[in-house]
């Protein structure tokens, strides 16, 4: 039975946020597709991952027979993050664009799950695993668009997802959400409806084609 990670980071509940609107999207044409199996649902906003401190960072270049209880209890709550992340079969990440970048919330899982000899390096634990992440933004941030430098949403979850994990990344990028809360984007409603449309769609036909593969 495949398992399928997913992860919410807007602070926006429900339909009032793209990016938990589009992954539900996905969600529910992969569970269609996989009705005996198991979804992980981790949500950022409403139980989020403690930053991580000198004990749980600490404790991951120290052996386990060397650690103070402290170290223990906070390397344990990290294990938990990372076996959730080796034993799926596939991942789904909500990262709404705050302030140029993904959500803290979704930092701070990556502190945790980061852990050079396991999860990344030479030969990472989870290397290969398909992740999808929806990443919605309120403007636009494409290339030869005026905000292109401000983009750091994706360039550095490929760095950290694809080039340090190892995971088989890829994006579904809903955009200009902002257009119908904003006068001043007024204009661009017609290209968000667009952007939003296009993002549900690739989000089925994503979610049916990675079922397809992982039958294969």
């Amino acid at each position: 039975m495949a398992t399928l990670l997913h992860i919410d980071s807007s602070v926006l509940p429900g339909d009032a946020s793209s990016s938990r609107s589009i992954a539900g999207v996905f969600r529910e044409a992969w569970e269609e597709q996989h009705p005996q199996g198991t979804v992980i649902h981790r949500d950022l906003a409403t139980d989020p991952v403690p930053h991580i401190t000198a004990a749980a960072w600490s404790a991951g270049n120290t052996a386990p027979s060397e650690h103070t209880p402290e170290q223990t209890a906070a390397f344990a709550a990290r294990v938990r993050l990372i076996e959730e992340l080796e034993q799926a079969d596939a991942v789904l990440i909500g990262a709404p664009m705050h302030n140029f970048s993904i959500p803290s919330t979704l930092k701070a899982w990556l502190d945790s799950v980061i852990l050079f000899g396991r999860t990344a390096g030479e030969s990472p634990s989870a290397q290969g695993t398909p992740v999808i992440v929806v990443a919605s933004r309120g403007g636009s941030y494409a290339p030869g668009t005026p905000r292109e430098g401000f983009e750091f949403v994706q360039n550095y979850l490929e760095a950290v997802l694809r080039d340090t994990l190892g995971l088989d990344l890829d994006f579904i990028v809903p955009e200009l959400t902002m257009a119908t809360g904003n006068p001043a984007m007024s204009e661009l409603i017609p290209l968000y409806e667009a952007s939003r449309e296009r993002a549900f769609e690739e989000a089925t036909a994503k979610a049916k084609g990675l079922a397809e593969r992982l039958a294969a």
